[in-house]
Parts: C-alpha cells; sequence; structure tokens
C-alpha cells in the first residue's frame, strides 16, 4: 500500500470518493507521493471522549472590557515578547493544573492557520499543539489537500494549557486566552483559517452556534476567510464523519483558489 493510498484509507475516501462539482484533479490526486515516503502511523479508532458539557461563547471582542483591555497590552508584542507572556502567564485556574503552555506551532508567515480547542495530555507533556492520535489525523487532514505541518501552516489552540481531564474550556478561561491568539492572527496574517470543532469556531466568530449549522459557509474573521471543520478528536471517534471533514478541506481549498 502506497503512501496515497494509506493517508485516503485513514480518511475513509478509499476507494477514492469524488464530490459532485469539484474539480477533478482534487479528488483524483489529493497528495504527491514520494517515492521514499515515511508509512503512516495507524490511528486507533477510540481515544478518550472529552467532556460534551457545551459552553457559551465569549461576546465579541468590543463587547468585553477585560479582553480589550489585555488586548491593548499585546498589540505590540512580536513573536518572542508574545511567547514569554504565555509563558509565563497565570491569568487564569487552567495554568496551576498544566505542565506547560502550548503556545502553537508552524510556519509565522503562513497561509493556513489551524485553530483546535486547547492541548490534551500529549500535548501538554510535549508543549506542540496536535501530537496525539488526533495530530497524526490532523497530518493525514493537511496532507489530503497537499498542505503540510510547518510548510505554509500554523497550528494553535483556542486556549494555551490543558484543562483537567481534558474537559471542555469555560467561557472565563476561553475569555483570558482569546487575546493571545487573536494577536497571533495578526501577526500571522493567513490566507484561511480553518476553525476545528464548536469550541474553536464559536470563541473565533463569537457566537453559540452548532457545528452543522456553521459549516459549509465562508465565514470572516477581521477580513479572513475562515472555514469550519470538526475536530479531529472528534472524527476518531466518529469516523463516519470523515468523509464531511473531506468536504469541507476541499471547500477550504476552493475558497483559497477563488481569491
Amino acid at each position: 500500500m502506497d503512501r496515497r493510498e494509506a493517508v485516503l484509507r485513514e480518511l475513509n475516501l478509499y476507494p477514492l470518493w469524488r464530490l459532485r462539482d469539484q474539480p477533478a484533479q482534487m479528488a483524483v490526486n489529493p497528495l504527491p507521493v514520494g517515492a521514499d515516503a515515511e508509512p503512516v502511523v495507524p490511528v486507533a479508532a477510540e481515544v478518550k471522549a472529552v467532556v460534551a458539557t457545551a459552553v457559551n461563547a465569549p461576546a465579541p471582542l468590543s463587547h468585553s472590557p477585560s479582553i480589550a483591555g489585555v488586548r491593548g497590552e499585546l498589540s505590540d508584542l512580536g513573536w518572542p515578547e508574545l511567547k514569554q507572556q504565555v509563558r509565563n502567564c497565570t491569568d487564569c485556574r487552567l495554568r496551576a493544573g498544566c505542565t506547560q503552555t502550548v503556545f502553537g506551532v508552524g510556519d509565522e508567515k503562513a497561509d493556513w492557520l489551524f485553530v483546535g480547542e486547547g492541548p490534551g495530555a500529549d500535548e501538554d507533556a510535549q508543549g506542540e499543539p496536535f501530537v496525539g492520535q488526533a495530530g497524526r489525523l490532523l497530518d493525514n487532514m493537511l496532507m489530503a489537500i497537499r498542505l503540510k505541518r510547518g510548510n505554509g501552516v500554523y497550528i494553535a489552540n483556542i486556549v494555551k494549557c490543558r484543562p483537567p481531564d481534558n474537559r471542555t474550556p469555560a467561557a472565563d478561561e476561553i475569555a483570558q486566552c482569546l487575546p493571545y491568539l487573536q494577536r497571533q492572527i495578526e501577526l500571522i496574517q493567513p490566507k484561511m483559517i480553518v476553525a476545528l470543532g464548536k469550541v474553536a469556531s464559536n470563541a473565533l466568530l463569537g457566537r453559540d452556534a452548532t457545528l452543522a449549522s456553521l459549516r459549509g459557509k465562508l465565514h470572516d474573521y477581521r477580513g479572513i476567510p475562515l472555514v469550519v471543520t470538526y475536530h479531529p478528536a472528534y472524527l476518531l471517534r466518529t469516523p463516519s464523519e470523515k468523509a464531511k471533514a473531506w468536504q469541507d478541506l476541499c471547500f477550504g481549498v476552493d475558497s483559497m483558489a477563488a481569491k
């Protein structure tokens, strides 16, 4: 089995799925294949379930004086200073329960920004987002649309510290941490943001909406196009939805091409 077939099988797209009204080249040849490519690491179909309690998204930035104040303090920071401030941050309860902050990783002038919810146990241990099973699946998703972690891609989370037991971040925790991500976005100036899951989508868009209502639409984050898809951890628990995630990624690619 070559690498292309292995990745497509991992995404539940083999035998090959072809989307209606999609360019043939995207469906037929979704990723390059190298003769010396490493084999795909198998991803287990089950991971520890995340606490499903929903939280309301924080109000938009302009409606929150506390966020606006923090944002003012961050607005002139470059990458080194911002990383140091995140490393030293103790502004919410999450910092006391995690090993280290997880700032983000990748190309600091990336065209693509992928945003998840928050670090898990593996990310907390290694200090990098999406390094566990969900991270391996995300890497395969990137490869399927000819992208690669660190090469034109930046990956970050809404919160920089691991919530206890991988629970959903609370609204006040998101409100405290969101300005760091907002400053990262200002520095990166990506051409496309992909929000992974409901928490990331609602936090960035400043609303409380279902994922189903947000998917398949091109949203706007301060002038930057934003598309919504499932979080890789959810796809590990619900593999049948991987084909829908593929549709979302293709929609993002097509939206980029149309710019």
